[in-house]
């Protein structure tokens, strides 16, 4: 474990992909059906930058994009979000960007992602040994990072690099099945990240993945925070989050919205916990303001288009009657 005090800089390097999202238009409408779609920056470490300059904080990329104009789209959408790609480099060949056609509906949602020769696999260790880690107070990643190589490689690389730099590593395990060789390697490789990480997120799916078996996802969470990290979130849903410390275990509820889609809350919360925690926010404070930017966010359309500024999660959190009880 490192000192987590330095989260308090606000300044967060995160290694993980950006990528291109669809939405069918108007919301509600099938894929299927469409006549138009809205295009958006998409990508779980790309929403979760942009989740963090929305609440003021800092944040810069580290990724391989496809040297072409689905590429470029993701650089233009990172700059416009104020989301730092000095470390986003551009491979050509035959990479290219993922690309997410994410339905704006709940019922009979359908998300259709595109991953065959991802360019953001093509990030090698020495994308991420050009990183001057001393600069930043945090290193992110999420799971998908780690499913193929060589950008699993070069993941494990930058967790070696940020803490010789004294940085607290933060782990969203965010498994996508689709985008990995077996579930056996997928389970080993985040087992291993797991235990390097100071601060582990995920779902009970999750968890319960890692363990080999959901009704063990808990156990293996509480054992994490009782070995290595510092802390673990353990989320449920809609039946709220378990968060674990050394010292001490809690539950919290969630903020019930008229959701419009189910993408988005996970990176939502990332962003929203972790410049929570930045601001000097009590614990339990930065998981409920996690939930509620969540919140947020399935009630719109798009992932980073709709990560909510502080103003507007204060807002919310002012005017709405939650959380659940726990």
């Amino acid at each position: 474990m490192v000192e987590l005090a330095r989260i308090a800089r606000n300044d967060f390097v995160i290694v993980g992909r950006a990528g291109m999202d669809f939405y069918p238009d108007p919301p509600g409408t099938k894929t299927e059906e469409a006549e138009k779609f809205v295009a958006s920056l998409g990508g779980s470490s790309a929403n979760i930058g942009v989740a963090i300059a929305r609440h003021g904080g800092r944040a810069a990329l580290v990724i391989s994009v496809s040297d072409d104009a689905i590429g470029r789209f993701c650089l233009n959408e990172l700059a416009k979000y104020g989301v730092d790609s000095r470390h986003v480099r551009s491979v050509g060949g035959e990479a290219r960007n993922s690309l997410a056609v994410v339905e704006s509906r709940v019922e009979n949602h359908q998300s259709v992602i595109y991953r065959n020769g991802a360019a953001d696999f093509q990030m090698t260790t020495e994308d991420v040994a050009a990183v001057d880690f001393e600069a930043y107070g945090a290193l992110i990643t999420t799971g998908t990072v780690f499913a193929a190589e060589p950008s699993r490689g070069a993941a494990f690389h930058a967790f070696d690099l940020a803490r010789k730099a004294g940085l607290p590593l933060i782990f969203d395990i965010d498994y996508r099945p689709y985008s990995w060789p077996s579930p056996e390697i997928a389970s080993d490789v985040y087992s291993r990240a797991g235990r390097l990480c100071d601060i582990v997120i995920g779902n009970d799916d999750e968890f319960g993945f890692m363990a080999g078996g959901k009704d063990k996802g808990l156990a293996k969470a509480r054992d994490l925070a009782r070995s290595t990290a510092s802390i673990v979130v353990y989320k449920m849903g809609e039946h709220g989050a378990i968060t674990i410390t050394p010292d001490e275990e809690f539950r919290t509820g969630i903020y019930p919205v008229t959701a419009l889609k189910p993408t988005g809350a996970g990176d939502a919360f990332m962003g929203g916990f972790v410049a929570s925690l930045a601001h000097g926010h009590e614990l339990r404070d930065c998981v409920l303001r996690g939930s509620a930017s969540a919140a947020i966010v399935v009630s719109r359309v798009g992932c980073a288009p709709a990560m909510p500024t502080t103003a507007e999660l204060e807002a919310f959190l002012a005017d709405h009657p939650g959380p659940t009880d726990s």
